[in-house]
């Protein structure tokens, strides 16, 4: 399997990975501007717009969208997140142009008529609602927010309500204007391709847009705190965050191990002491995020009101130790599924053809699978434990919903940390 990378003479960039052996195909269309792109008042526009490209085109009603893919029995998506939103499909072989047809048509052309902002509008109203009453859905929602406040990267993605309910068709409009330009678009497909014919599609569909500069996002800058939220739920939620290292950074892979290590799984420190060794919690885990130009690592769990200041102690202690005596087989374990991970994660079009495009869009190359595998590999025990006791010395952010009022609070936390 070869990647092929191309660059049109507007600054769409175009990655594909033809898959021999396989029927179906994965095609997208990844838009670098996401939450972390929006001005204050912007914030959740860029969600509302990936809900507005599926809403008609100057070419398709929305009925006609649904049923052009569905027809061929492919099926049609799109995400919004803070550095990129997607709108992908995955079809058969032979459908590829009609995707791809599909996808440039509504990230292009989307006609945004006010009925349908409207009918939207109430969706989206409904989905934040939603967020609100799943305590671990909001919860690092809020999380975020502490980690990086007063900044675009700690907004919520959905936005606020008062926000979306005012948004209007010449606010979307500006905000395709300012951030859909050719340089932040990038076109990837992965399985049955041709690269080739796909290459001349993409031309067809893309090549005609005007080039002009991407504005750049603000830089995001980790600072730390607490939010504590006392409401009456079965569970106490908590979840804290410390800043990592972003994705061009090679200890990127030393977080992420870090954290498999420390709550990844079921042979993790936390899942073994908090909930096998105690039964403190039914699900609790850790996980290591990057970003262009910062990183975190996040741990949630929940509990009850009456064990949740055991239940946050013990979580420092574990980070703590893990300074002083993670050991070559637990590091060895989160290798070994980091890689396998990444690896089987990968056998789906879909899955390469999203790891190409966020890695082209970081990068502006695809590093080949065997260079992140040894970039992996290359991650031992020393490398672990120093970042473990770097994290230790860190100011975390925290965030507790439901029966929280005996938590510790953020200090002391600190203090545990460092003690």
């Amino acid at each position: 399997m070869t990647v092929a990378i191309h660059r049109l003479r507007n600054g769409v960039r175009v990655v594909t990975e033809p898959m021999p052996g396989f029927a179906s195909a994965a095609v997208g269309v990844w838009i670098t501007a996401g939450g972390r792109h929006e001005r204050v008042e912007q914030n959740g526009i860029a969600h509302f717009l990936e809900h507005m490209a599926f809403k008609g085109t100057a070419r398709r009603t929305a009925r006609q969208i649904a049923e052009e893919i569905e027809d061929v029995g492919g099926y049609i998506n799109a995400y919004t997140g803070r550095e990129m939103t997607a709108y992908y499909a995955r079809v058969l072989g032979p459908d590829v142009p009609l995707a791809l047809d599909i996808l440039a048509d509504i990230v292009l052309s989307p006609s945004m008529p006010e009925p349908e902002i409207e009918v939207e509008r109430g969706v989206i109203l409904q989905e934040i609602g939603q967020a609100l009453d799943t305590p671990d859905d909001i919860i690092f929602d809020w999380l975020q927010e502490v980690s990086y406040p007063d900044q675009p990267f700690g907004r919520a993605i959905l936005g606020p309500p008062e926000r979306v309910g005012a948004f209007r068709r010449e606010d979307l409009a500006g905000f395709v204007a300012e951030h859909y330009g050719p340089e932040q678009i990038v076109v990837a497909a992965a399985g049955a391709i041709d690269p080739d014919a796909f290459l001349k599609l993409v031309e067809s569909a893309f090549g005609g847009l005007a080039p002009r500069p991407a504005p750049a996002a603000a830089p995001a800058r980790f600072r730390g705190g607490e939010r504590r939220t006392v409401r009456q739920l079965e569970q106490a939620h908590v979840a804290l965050a410390f800043e990592a290292p972003g994705a061009r950074d090679d200890d990127a892979y030393v977080a992420q191990i870090y954290a498999g290590a420390l709550g990844g799984g079921m042979s993790s420190r936390l899942f073994q002491e908090l909930r096998e060794s105690r039964g403190l919690c039914y699900t609790v885990f850790a996980q290591a995020h990057a970003y262009a130009d910062t990183g975190s690592i996040t741990l949630y769990g929940g509990t009850s009101g009456g064990s949740i200041r055991p239940f946050v102690e013990i979580t420092a202690d574990e980070l703590r130790r893990a300074a002083d005596d993670i050991t070559e087989a637990e590091v060895e374990r989160a290798r070994a599924q980091m890689r396998a991970g990444l690896l089987m994660g990968l056998e789906s079009p879909s899955a390469r053809a999203e790891r190409n495009a966020r890695l082209l869009a970081i990068w502006n190359r695809v590093p080949p699978l065997d260079e992140t595998v040894a970039k992996i590999d290359a991650v031992d025990l020393a490398r672990v434990r120093e970042f473990a006791a770097r994290l230790c010395m860190s100011e975390p952010a925290l965030a507790l919903l439901g029966p929280v009022g005996r938590a510790p609070d953020q200090p002391e936390v600190v203090a545990r940390l460092a003690a």
